[in-house]
Order: C-alpha cells, then sequence, then structure tokens
C-alpha cells in the first residue's frame, strides 16, 4: 500500500493538513481569516474574565449602608471625569469670573487664578484627569493634569494651599478657613477647598445623602472597576420635575467605597461619568500632602477669622432643604453666603441675587491669563439674555440637566429641575 502522503505532512484525522488547506482553499476562506478566527478563539478567556463578578446578594438597603458606612480612611489613585453639561463657555467664563472676585474681596490680597472654585469649576465642563490621595478628614491632595501645566489643591490639618502653575499663584488658608473644607461629619474626606466632587467617594455621598426620601434605589448587578470587585447601585427620582433620570454607583464589594458614579439625563445621554481608572486603599506616605510654595510664586492669604465670615473661596454644596426660609440660609440655619436652597431632594432649587455691575472675566474663561490678567468686564444680566430664551417671567438658560431661571427682577434660580418647577420656585407661574 502506497503512503501518498508527503513528508512534512501532519494528519489529523485521516486528512492530510495540506489536504485541509486545499480545501479551505477551495472553499473560498483565506488563511488569514482562519488565523483571525483561532485567535479569536485564544481571546475567549481573557474576555471571560472581565465578566461581572460573582458577589453575595445584597438589599438596595444594605448595599446603601455598606456606602454610608465605609470605613475606609485611606485611598489614593487616578481619577477620570467627564462631563457634558451643556453649560455655554461664556457662562463658566463668567461664573469662574464671579468667583475668583469674590474670593478677592474676602482675601483682602486681590483675587487669584489659583482659587479653587474658580479654577474646579472646569470640571463642569469637558474631560479631566486628576490624581488624588485621602489620608483621613484632615489630609487630602487634588492635582489636576493639564497639558503642559497643572493644577493642586493639598488640605494637610489646619492649613491648605491651591497653587497654579500655569500663572504660578497660590492661595493658603489657615485655622478654620482650612479645617471647615473636611466633611463636618469628621469620618470621611470633603472636597478639599471646594464643594466640587473630585472623586466618586464625594460624587456618591452627595446623591445619597441628599435624596434618600425621595429616592428610588435598586441593585443592578456587579461590575469590574479599577481592578476591583464592585456591586452597581441604581439611584433614581422618586418624584417628577427632576431632569435627572438615573444615578449609577459602582460600590467595591470589600470596603464599600464609591468606585464610579454615571448620571444620566432624561434624553439618555451621559451628563457626568467620574470613576478611578487606578485605586489603592494602602495609606498614602505623609509627604503625600506636605506643600512648599514654588520659587516666585505670588501667594494669596485666607486666615480663619475671612472664612467665618462666608466671604473667602469657601465651596457651596447645599445638604439641607429650605421651602422658602431666610435669604442665604437652609432650614437649619446654614448660611450659604447669600444662596437660598428650596425644596429637597432631587427637585431643589438654588436661588440668589445677580449681581447688578460688571464682571471681569479672567483672559482664558476662567483659567487666568498668561500673567494672571483680566480680560473684558462683563454684564451677568445681559449675558444671560443672550444666551438664554425668553420665558415667562424672565430668561431660560437650559442644559442637559441644568436649567437656570433669570426672572425679570434679576433673581436667579437653578436646579436640574425643568422649567415648571423653576418659575414656581420663583413665584413665577
Amino acid at each position: 500500500m502506497t503512503n501518498d502522503t508527503a513528508a512534512g505532512d501532519n494528519v489529523d484525522g485521516g486528512v492530510p493538513y495540506r489536504s485541509r488547506r486545499r480545501m479551505l482553499v477551495r472553499a473560498g476562506v483565506p488563511l488569514t481569516v482562519a488565523a483571525v478566527i483561532a485567535a479569536g478563539v485564544g481571546l475567549v478567556p481573557a474576555l471571560a474574565a472581565d465578566a461581572p463578578p460573582d458577589l453575595p446578594s445584597l438589599t438596595p438597603e444594605q448595599l446603601v449602608a455598606k456606602v454610608l458606612g465605609s470605613d475606609a480612611q485611606a485611598l489614593s489613585g487616578t481619577v477620570s471625569v467627564s462631563t457634558d453639561l451643556g453649560l455655554p463657555s461664556q457662562l463658566l467664563g463668567a461664573a469662574a469670573g464671579g468667583l475668583g472676585a469674590a474670593a478677592g474681596r474676602g482675601g483682602g490680597q486681590g483675587s487669584s487664578s489659583a482659587d479653587p472654585q474658580a479654577k474646579l469649576l472646569g470640571l463642569l465642563g469637558g474631560d479631566q484627569t486628576l490624581r488624588v490621595a485621602v489620608d483621613g478628614p484632615d489630609r487630602q491632595r487634588v492635582d489636576l493634569l493639564e497639558d503642559m501645566a497643572g493644577y493642586t489643591v493639598v488640605h494637610n490639618g489646619d492649613q491648605a494651599w491651591a497653587w497654579d502653575s500655569s500663572t504660578n499663584t497660590a492661595v493658603r488658608l489657615t485655622g478654620q478657613a482650612a479645617a471647615q473644607h473636611s466633611d463636618t461629619a469628621g469620618k470621611h474626606a470633603g472636597a478639599p477647598l471646594t464643594g466640587v466632587p473630585t472623586t466618586p467617594q464625594e460624587a456618591a455621598r452627595q446623591f445619597l445623602t441628599a435624596s434618600a426620601d425621595t429616592t428610588s434605589v435598586t441593585v443592578a448587578g456587579t461590575a469590574n472597576v479599577a481592578g476591583q470587585k464592585a456591586y452597581q447601585l441604581s439611584v433614581k427620582p422618586a418624584q417628577s420635575g427632576s431632569t435627572v433620570a438615573e444615578v449609577r454607583i459602582a460600590v467595591a464589594a470589600d470596603n464599600g467605597v464609591p468606585l464610579s458614579v454615571v448620571v444620566k439625563g432624561v434624553d439618555g445621554s451621559t451628563v457626568l461619568d467620574v470613576h478611578f481608572t487606578d485605586v489603592s486603599f494602602a495609606k498614602p506616605a505623609a509627604k503625600t500632602f506636605d506643600f512648599t510654595v514654588p520659587k516666585g510664586a505670588k501667594v494669596t492669604e485666607h486666615k480663619a477669622d475671612e472664612g467665618a465670615k462666608g466671604e473667602g473661596p469657601q465651596g457651596f454644596a447645599p445638604k439641607g432643604s429650605a421651602p422658602g426660609g431666610k435669604a442665604g440660609r437652609d432650614a437649619s440655619g446654614q448660611d450659604h453666603g447669600g444662596v437660598n436652597v428650596i425644596g429637597e431632594g432631587w427637585t431643589t432649587v438654588v436661588s440668589a441675587q445677580l449681581p447688578g455691575g460688571a464682571v471681569d472675566v479672567p483672559q482664558d474663561g476662567g483659567k487666568g491669563g498668561k500673567h494672571g490678567g483680566r480680560g473684558a468686564a462683563l454684564n451677568p444680566q445681559a449675558l444671560v439674555k443672550s444666551l438664554g430664551k425668553p420665558v415667562g417671567g424672565g430668561t431660560l438658560i437650559s442644559t442637559k440637566v441644568v436649567n437656570v431661571l433669570v426672572t425679570d427682577d434679576g433673581r436667579v434660580f437653578a436646579g436640574a429641575v425643568t422649567l415648571p418647577v423653576l418659575q414656581h420656585a420663583a413665584g413665577v407661574n
């Protein structure tokens, strides 16, 4: 019997390899496609590794309790922040300029491009990357990574610093003015120097604590986030009038720390996505929270008594609710520096009086010019009318989530709510 199998042919199931190859070619299947298919089969185990983790079942109440009761005191990592609120850049620039001017009036040494409220207002638009480090309520650090520049906020005990490398300017807060920027509960770190959340932990707490009585909460499966096994918590408004459809929070299974927060608008679009891309729960080195003023930096000082007056670069993150109430205070009597908090939960509205005069806007819309100079002076009321549209009772600036109503007499009402809610709060409907 003659063996027709040529040297080098491998026989598998009675069919030589060369014969099988000729069959594939005759069938119109290129070898490159076959190679891709084979490679794809090899990728299956790798893809399976990213499948949702199998975790013990928890009720929504248990998962919320896990978040609010988390005793994790230390962490560090990289945070990606993507925001698409649809806010006009001119409005952000004017707001940043107004905050910088307010900081200057409170600090006594002029405004600074390093002012945290003005600088971190940039987180309300576009994509940002931050490095964060936390060691309890007294030590936090946030580094905003920018092209060819950077911005740093450091809170360490009774003092805090903010530094803008692009202008080499710094703001220093001491005493109570610095200490008040950690969470008043004393257990968990708050956003240093500003009410703008810079980590998923801060964002999640604001949603879970401020809206507990007006919220529908469910557990929506599991996920892998920043190398951590996590539960998915779905938080939705239980009342009408909100422009937010859902907040999806990923909670670390091991310690209850929120790892990501994604906010969806009623139109289905993602308006906020803040998540860790890498995270460690080891205690950061003590030197992480040291700050040395760079050579030649211009420093603006804010002392404790200035912060107590509500005049310095303080953050505003309303935690209470006030159906009306005294100007500048919520229902608990907390002073918010001339801002009213109206309503509760998802339909909370904040109101204030729009400045009547002109506001100086930094040359680059809030980040400060090359030498920290100011740009053109804008009239807020004229700006609002140019950006908004006439509605009953005033002018409306509408974004994907946040709506702002400016009444004809110069009052401002804003919130993640529909126009009728704003008009009701203003008493113009």
